[in-house]
């Protein structure tokens, strides 16, 4: 076994608690360093950990003993904060969607090839024993052929819980940019590459009003479409439709379903790890709930960046920026449909990031 993998954090806002619960479980990472615009998220992240300091963005950016920076901020500063830390020499393991375009991803990913880094980015909620155990359903070929897949996500709004919801209703937001990359990343998992696309978008309202925290009654403005809905043609044939919403209540139906020539499946959650995979064949009358087979155990947000850390040299880690620039150049797609009126084709593609075999947490 080799050294921990170093990390340092920029970016302390709410989802950082998730990943630091993570990092701190993780043998094969070791976080070194803090840094966040609020000095005091910096230091009492720090003040909480042996061996943690907290520090500027810039002297984080700067160190030489950070192997890694994991970019938690908010989008508009993805691509900004990657760079910088790519031009240090530095690894980037990134909060979705990889940056607010495919121009800055390109160049995030043109810049790591060149420095020689390497690019993880969120989810990595596909790593864990739901998506994986669901794909190696359909690789063991239990539901045949793939045809087509349904894939629902319906909201009535993050400002409802999150203190601080402006960024979710400014361009790199909206439920595509924010709960897309799990469903999309899901589905590239399942199903492969994306090639065509045909989208429509609407938004019910211009202003949103937060509900909890210091700011709550404060009303931010809406500039970005808030009900996406599309149909996704996969290389490999199936055809996946796929709504999203900020603006409904609630669904009851799967989250997402797979349906092939001889069976269906029901897919959990992918904004989760875990979950219940459901298949029911040809001929059956009831669905089965399919045992636990592949994935990491007991995985939680930041297992990603675990994961590239064993990816062989040469290699493409499988929450990589390579499905990262994917399902952002499909999301990019879908609204440019959605804005013409027009079916699209995906200019990328991305091989299917290889299996997870059953495992834990390392």
């Amino acid at each position: 076994m080799g050294e921990p993998l170093k990390v340092g954090i920029v970016g302390l806002g709410t989802i950082s608690a998730q990943y630091l619960g993570t990092l701190d479980r993780l043998g094969s990472v070791a976080l070194v360093a803090v840094a966040d615009l609020n000095p005091e998220l910096g230091a009492g992240v720090a003040d909480r950990r042996i061996g943690v300091r907290a520090c500027s963005v810039g002297e984080l950016l700067a160190a030489d003993d950070i192997d890694l920076v994991l970019n938690l901020t908010i989008p508009a500063a993805h691509a900004d904060i990657a760079l910088q830390a790519i031009s240090a020499g530095k690894s980037v393991y990134g909060e979705k969607p990889l940056a607010l375009n495919t121009l800055q991803g390109r160049e995030i990913l043109g810049a790591a090839s060149a420095a020689g880094v390497m690019i993880g980015c969120a989810p990595d909620t596909v790593l864990g024993t739901g998506i994986q155990t669901a794909r190696k359903v359909i690789d063991d070929d239990l539901i045949g052929r793939p045809i087509a897949a349904t894939a629902t996500m319906v909201t009535p709004g993050h400002e409802r819980w999150h203190p601080h919801p402006d960024f979710y209703y400014q361009p790199g937001g909206g439920p595509l940019l924010d709960m897309g990359p799990y469903y999309l990343s899901a589905l590239v998992t399942l199903l492969g590459p994306v090639t065509h696309v045909v989208g429509a978008s609407s938004r019910t309202r211009a202003t949103r009003t937060i509900g909890s925290g210091p700011r709550r009654g404060e009303v931010v403005p809406v500039d970005t479409d808030t009900h996406i809905t599309g149909v996704l043609t996969h290389a490999g044939g199936a055809l996946s439709t796929v709504v999203m919403s900020f603006d409904a209540v609630a669904t009851r139906s799967a989250n997402i379903e797979i349906h092939g020539e001889s069976g269906s499946l029901i897919v959990p959650d992918p904004n989760h790890f875990e979950g219940d995979v459901q298949i029911r064949t040809l001929g059956s009358t009831s669905w089965t709930t399919v045992p636990v087979s592949a994935g990491y155990l007991d995985a939680s947000r930041g297992i990603g960046i675990a994961d590239l850390a064993s990816t062989p040299d040469g290699g493409s880690p499988r929450a990589g920026g390579a499905l990262a620039y994917h399902v952002l150049d499909v999301m990019e797609s879908l609204l440019r449909s959605a804005q013409t009126g027009r079916a699209n084709p995906v200019g990328s593609t991305v091989d299917r990031p290889t299996a997870v075999p059953l495992q834990g947490m390392s």
